[in-house]
């Protein structure tokens, strides 16, 4: 069995058969449902918001992997505990008290996750790493589905599996952005735990053999 999770980006999804996505989803071997909303504030794009989870979680049988990628998270952390997310990840982009922010999205019940924004050093969660359930390294700049991949990001992952071997924690590294078979196998070699892939699974001729693909490679 393979120890990589592979969590598709409903971003990408076809919003006309959005049930028919999830279930597709929930009936491969993908382990997660990754969810990007976005604001228009934090990043230049609006994707959706509460009521569209809420039809999500209505549907799906995996864990929801919930990326907030708006200014002032805190206002929603209850908000969406509340709509089911497993995991709840907000941005070191965005958080003044970095810190409380992980505690209250404990005290919800949620895995606590923070994501890096490429430019973002892996060095500045040393204080707070072993608070940190999922680091999300962002491998383009987050925004919009179907960008090309950011070198660089193999070397921010083994940067950052050494932050938290140093520090004994254990912390999953989730990669998000220019996901493919051609980079999956490299990704978890540097150290990468979780694979999010939006277009890549969604606009293949076969999405449950894409996430099959994926998940082989991954190892």
């Amino acid at each position: 069995m393979s120890k990589t999770k592979i969590a598709p980006s409903l971003l990408a999804a076809d919003f006309g058969n959005l049930q028919q996505d999830v279930e597709m989803v929930n009936n491969s071997n993908a382990d997660w449902h990754h969810i990007d909303v976005m604001d228009g504030v934090f990043v230049p794009n609006i994707s959706y918001g509460m009521p569209v989870l809420k039809a999500i979680q209505k549907h799906a049988t995996k864990p929801l992997d919930v990326h907030l990628m708006i200014v002032d998270p805190d206002r929603y952390i209850k908000t969406f505990a509340d709509l089911g997310a497993s995991i709840l990840t907000i941005h070191y982009e965005a958080c003044t008290h970095l810190h409380r922010s992980l505690q209250a999205i404990k005290a919800e019940g949620m895995l606590a996750g923070v994501a890096l924004n490429p430019h973002t050093n892996v060095s500045l969660l040393e204080n707070v790493i072993q608070d940190i359930d999922v680091v999300c390294l962002m491998s383009v700049n987050p925004g919009f589905g179907g960008q090309s991949f950011i070198e660089n990001t193999y070397n921010k992952v083994k940067a950052l599996k050494e932050l938290i071997n140093k520090k004994n924690a254990k912390t999953l590294i989730e990669i998000d952005g220019g996901v493919t078979s051609k980079n999956a196998a490299a990704l978890t070699n540097a150290g990468a735990d979780v694979l999010v892939a939006g277009s890549f699974v969604f606009k293949s001729e076969n999405p449950t053999q894409t996430i099959e693909e994926l998940k082989n490679i991954a190892g």
